[in-house]
């Protein structure tokens, strides 16, 4: 089975790199193809490089990895050449499989990877159109799993599992650096040991709470004694972040809605 990737960003080299070092795919059944050819140079012993419709033409698995501004032309261009059989897998979640399918009638998978896969630990959102096949489905989640794990949803919720999985690592970043600047200004310890110390604890209490199927309730009531110092601290939290999250999700689904819609009139014009 030959796997082709159709873009060289962040996200199409970490596919190529992670497809040819965890999933053992071997150069020959490998393709790369991207508008700058020049960029695949350094993954020229990994896979086989190729224009477009001559990645299309080759794959049993297209993954086109490019901006939603450049999908339409890129999906055009390669619609006559796709196998018959061919599974197409895009990269974005503003672009619907109806969308799609106004260019090219096939089997079609949307996937999400976190930044995590970089350590083999994304969770990567997909979700397939009605004529994705069982076994398609074994092969794509067998293919995802050498990045992390694979949640599957309905096409409506791929925008919300995005913001919990692909979002989730600049939310949290974000938080706790606003937490480790608010400690430096009460405290002499240097910034580097803040972070860091923030940092083990907070992926060590991750790890806790999935390996001992802890709840955050849990958490907190063993940490946060009545009466205590972090209960103190809890209570500051469940007052106050609560107005801030829902402020989140409805700026970043409202641009989401908006990144759609501007995706939508892209495939219009």
């Amino acid at each position: 089975m030959k796997i082709g990737i159709i873009g060289y960003g962040s996200m199409g080299r970490m596919l190529l790199w992670k497809f040819s070092e965890n999933a053992g795919i071997a150069q020959d059944d490998l393709l790369a193809a991207n508008r700058t050819s020049e960029k695949l140079s350094e993954a020229k012993d990994i896979a086989t490089i190729c224009d477009n419709t001559t990645l299309a033409a080759a794959s049993d698995i297209v993954f086109v990895c490019v901006r939603p501004s450049d999908m339409k032309t890129v999906l055009s261009e390669i619609s006559s050449a796709l196998k018959e059989d061919a599974l197409l897998v895009t990269l974005n979640g503003s672009i619907t499989f109806d969308m799609i399918a106004r260019l090219v009638n096939c089997k079609t998978a949307k996937v999400i990877p976190s930044l995590t896969a970089e350590i083999d630990r994304s969770q990567t959102i997909v979700c397939y159109n009605g004529l994705v096949g069982a076994d398609d489905k074994t092969i794509l989640r067998g293919l995802l799993s050498s990045i992390g794990k694979v949640i599957e949803l309905p096409e409506n919720e791929v925008g919300m599992g995005s913001e919990l999985v692909s979002c989730m690592p600049g939310f949290i970043a974000s938080i706790f650096d606003v937490i480790c600047t608010s400690a430096g200004s009460h405290t002499s310890i240097p910034r580097e040991q803040i972070v860091s110390m923030v940092l083990n604890t907070m992926s060590a209490t991750g790890d806790l709470m999935l390996h001992k199927d802890l709840s955050f309730n849990e958490v907190v009531t063993r940490v946060a004694t009545k009466g205590g110092i972090t209960e103190e601290g809890t209570k500051v939290i469940y007052d106050m972040f609560p107005s801030a999250a829902d402020e989140m999700f409805n700026k970043t689904l409202e641009k989401r809605r908006l990144t759609a819609e501007k995706a939508a009139a892209a495939f219009e014009s």
